[in-house]
């Protein structure tokens, strides 16, 4: 899930306010172009033959691996965060059913790989080559808008260009440990993710009111609760009298408590504007193929190994191929929900045609299965074997604050009454993975397995990736 959002310096209109938000606004552009953001003008507009391309629909036809329609033909959708981990794969399940796509995207997710020294396992193209392969393998053009959604004047062009019907929202920083490594980053993920959908959440309003949000939150926004985890709200009875209140969150590192802002900031839009938005609210993602990313290696989709924005089993899965013992962290008996890729893209569909009521933020919790850390680890463990590999397990120590052993049972109904068909976690898939692990794991830096930054070693100092020095690791 690429980061279409950075906090960059919005124009004079707007400065009085965005330095209430920053708390620090003569330092603010310094912060912005050391976390890999241009000042806003690095985004000045351009001629629009340059910005975006006309879409144009096909008659169904076959295509090696896929087959392309036309079920989605005429819905307007843009994808803000598009060269990422989810937004690309959604990009191209929607292109292929004939959904006319744009991506918007500041492609700065790749800078921080940069600044950090990561880079992810599997090689992938440029945004620009990406979409070209798509239009040559299918015929099929993606709109490409490469900007910032918190510069609003940039937001603004690109919108009342494509008009969207629908807008999918990756766009912002998500990880948690990118959140923890500093104060700097915590104040960017924080400033970046609740400035940038505001902004989003003023564009529906001005420019198209009609427009369906579909946002990606994450499961992690609700913490481990000792009681079941509702779709979003809760009933409550509290003396006497009942009500239906949002469900309590208890997000675990800046970056969820930056998604717990978006949830609150959508729900007043929603009522107030007569806005339709649904809250996805995603468990923790595995996979890398998809049928459209595995049609040309030039559209196959990131792969991170690395502790800041590698996710629990695809990590596990590329230390298996590797050799590198599996790490868990501390007793590993958190628990969460999981999905695969190719879930992710089917239910972002699902939101797409069946859009949530005007005025209405509708919550959907998007996961199949729940698995401890340690479940994940022992069945990597267990197809490891049939593929020859000497797979070990290691407890390390948890960077982490939070629960090692705790109860979880979460609620994930709404998707399925939509029609979601999941791929359950089997050895197939997990055989599947482990061979794209096997084949890159060349590109693998073993140096980047390890946790970077433990919750409780946040600070004022910038972390330098060279320059660690975490007590608990």
């Amino acid at each position: 899930r690429s980061v279409a959002g950075g906090a960059r310096a919005s124009h004079a209109a707007a400065s009085s306010a965005r330095s209430t938000a920053r708390g620090a606004a003569r330092s603010s552009g310094h912060m912005q172009e050391r976390l890999g953001v241009k000042p806003s003008h690095a985004f000045a507009p351009r001629p629009r033959a340059e910005r975006s391309v006309a879409t144009h629909a096909l008659a169904t036809e076959e295509k090696p691996g896929i087959t392309l329609d036309n079920s989605g033909k005429g819905k307007r959708v843009l994808v803000i965060g598009g060269d990422g981990y989810c937004g690309w794969a959604s990009a191209l399940h929607l292109s292929a059913r004939g959904y006319e796509v744009a991506i918007m995207d500041s492609l700065v997710r790749r800078t921080w790989d940069d600044q950090l020294g990561y880079d992810s396992l599997t090689p992938i193209s440029s945004i620009h080559k990406r979409v070209a392969k798509w239009k040559e393998l299918t015929g099929r053009d993606i709109a490409l808008y490469v900007g910032d959604i918190c510069d609003f004047e940039f937001l603004a062009e690109a919108w009342k260009q494509f008009e969207p019907e629908h807008v999918v929202h990756f766009g912002e920083q998500r990880s948690a440990p990118y959140s923890m490594l500093d104060r700097e980053r915590a104040v960017f993920t924080q400033v970046n993710n609740v400035s940038g959908t505001i902004n989003v959440l003023y564009a529906m309003k001005e420019f198209t009111p009609e427009c369906h949000m579909v946002k990606l939150g994450t499961m992690g926004e609700y913490g481990t609760p000792n009681i079941d985890i509702e779709e979003g709200y809760l009933d409550i009875t509290h003396n006497g009298r009942t009500d239906t209140l949002p469900y309590p969150k208890q997000g675990n590192s800046f970056y969820h408590l930056s998604k717990i802002h978006d949830s609150t900031n959508m729900i007043f839009a929603a009522k107030t504007w007569n806005l339709r938005v649904t809250d996805l609210n995603q468990g923790v993602v595995y996979g890398v193929k998809t049928p459209e990313t595995s049609l040309d290696e030039t559209l196959i989709n990131r792969l991170d190994y690395d502790s800041v924005f590698g996710t629990a089993l695809n990590r596990f899965v590329i230390q298996a191929a590797v050799g590198h013992p599996i790490t868990v962290y501390g007793k590993g008996g958190q628990t969460r929900g999981f999905l695969d890729i190719r879930d992710t893209v089917q239910c972002i569909q699902l939101a797409i045609d069946n859009p949530a009521e005007v005025g209405q933020m509708r919550v959907m919790n998007q996961f199949t299965e729940q698995f401890s850390v340690n479940e994940l680890a022992a069945l990597v463990k267990k197809v490891g074997s049939t593929l020859d590999l000497d797979v070990q397990i290691t407890s390390v120590p948890n960077p982490r604050i939070e629960a090692e052993e705790h109860y979880y049972n979460a609620k994930n109904s709404k998707l399925k009454d939509l029609g979601m068909e999941p791929h359950l976690l089997g050895d197939a898939i997990l055989d599947s993975l482990l061979k794209v692990a096997v084949e890159y794991k060349e590109r693998c830096d073993h140096k980047l397995i390890l946790p970077a930054n433990a919750w409780g070693a946040s600070g004022v100092a910038r972390h330098f990736v060279d320059q660690q020095k975490v007590k608990s690791v």
